[in-house]
């Protein structure tokens, strides 16, 4: 896989409520991936880009949600999210304390 590729793979960190008591529990982060990212591709990224080891990854399809605003109703956009769990001792600091 190219390091371009690499570099597109990974869209966000999904932060929320949930996410953050799975971080701190059981050594888990979440990310926003592309559409069409394996699992493979998605270890890659993570490892090169935050420099840890991952042990898993599990990857899952969001389907966006049917909104109405009057009589007009929409759709916002599917999106997909990885579950990666890190190897033990080994954690991804998103604040990046200087």
């Amino acid at each position: 896989m190219n390091q371009e590729r690499i570099l597109q793979v990974l869209l966000a960190p999904h932060v929320s409520e949930k996410t953050t008591l799975i971080a701190d529990a059981n050594g888990q982060h979440v990310f926003k991936v592309l559409k069409d990212a394996n699992k493979s591709e998605i270890k890659q990224a993570v490892e090169s880009l935050f420099e840890v080891k991952v042990a898993q990854v599990r990857v899952m399809n969001v389907k966006g949600k049917t909104k109405r605003f009057s009589n007009r109703e929409g759709k916002r956009s599917d999106w997909r999210k990885a579950y990666v769990t890190l190897e033990k001792g080994q954690d991804i600091d998103f604040a990046g304390a200087n």
